[in-house]
């Protein structure tokens, strides 16, 4: 038996991030519009006896000391749900910077979900693989879909958003991780109210002045745990022809928003050579 192609397991950008409520178990309510970037990981898999994980990429020796990925993980909660043996040797080539804010491990067990409903014939689909995916974090049911959507609850409820237009994206981290639970700690009281989307943007331009004043709830936070992420988002805004600078997520990673992918891609290369850092366009996995 052969294995099944790599799949690609694409960085998520949260564009906007609201935090809207708080549950009674303790869980942050949010909404949020996300979209893919066009560099992430690459999870393959292959028919084997037991269930194993190999690593590598430049970003491998970061998970080494994990115990038990997120991509395992997956793995075992397909199997237990289809009422399937665990028997891949899964590989992870690993790109992204863990714990950013741009989703990494998200996607990575986004993506097994989907080679693994290939290579075992479990016939789930993407629905059924949200089901699974709303189990494992907050991220993991959009990464499934990898194309913009709008995340609210705790990342289970996935509505479509009104068409994009064209535009770059710019994407940069310090080479910092960032614990998002010590960011939600940090977050000042309060909360803001739901998103309200408009038919449709004009141009890369409109949305940014769209997004301008939606914010990322969770952004003064991350910067009073980790000042560097002030520094990286002055330097992405000083980059011409910038139309918005903003932190993904939990952080530390941040983006910018431009008119063009070429735009994105030039910015990005100015940026310093110590940090992580990559422009080009954003992706859309078909159905």
């Amino acid at each position: 038996m052969i294995g099944f192609a790599p799949t690609f397991a694409p960085a998520k950008v949260n564009l906007t991030l609201r935090v809207t409520g708080r549950r009674a178990d303790g869980y942050h309510l949010l909404d949020s519009l996300a979209v893919f970037a066009g560099v992430g990981d690459v999870v393959s898999a292959t028919p084997a006896e037991g269930l194993t994980l190999s690593l590598a990429g430049p970003g491998a020796e970061a998970l080494r000391a994990e115990p038990d990925n997120l991509v395992l993980r997956a793995a075992r909660a397909l199997a237990d749900t289809a009422g399937v043996p665990a028997r891949a040797a899964i590989i992870l080539e690993k790109h992204l910077p863990v714990a950013s804010g741009i989703g990494g491990g998200s996607a990575d067990a986004a993506a097994a979900l989907r080679v693994l409903d290939s290579l075992w014939g479990t016939g789930l689909g993407p629905a059924g693989l949200r089901n699974i995916a709303a189990g494992l974090g907050a991220d993991v049911p959009v990464c499934v879909e990898s194309r913009p959507m709008r995340m609210r609850g705790v990342g289970e409820v996935l509505d479509p958003v009104p068409p994009l237009p064209p535009f770059g994206l710019l994407l940069a981290n310090p080479r910092l991780a960032l614990a998002t639970p010590a960011v939600f700690k940090a977050r000042a009281p309060g909360f803001s109210p739901p998103i309200a989307y408009p038919e449709a943007w004009r141009d890369a331009a409109a949305l940014a002045d769209w997004l301008r004043p939606l914010g990322n709830d969770l952004e003064a936070a991350a910067v009073s745990l980790c000042p560097t992420i002030a520094a990286v988002l002055a330097a992405i805004g000083a980059q011409p022809g910038c139309l918005l600078a903003r932190m993904s997520g939990s952080g530390a990673t941040c983006f910018g928003l431009f008119a063009a992918p070429a735009a994105a891609e030039a910015a990005a290369a100015a940026l310093p050579a110590s940090w992580w850092r990559w422009g080009g366009a954003e992706v859309r996995r078909a159905g």
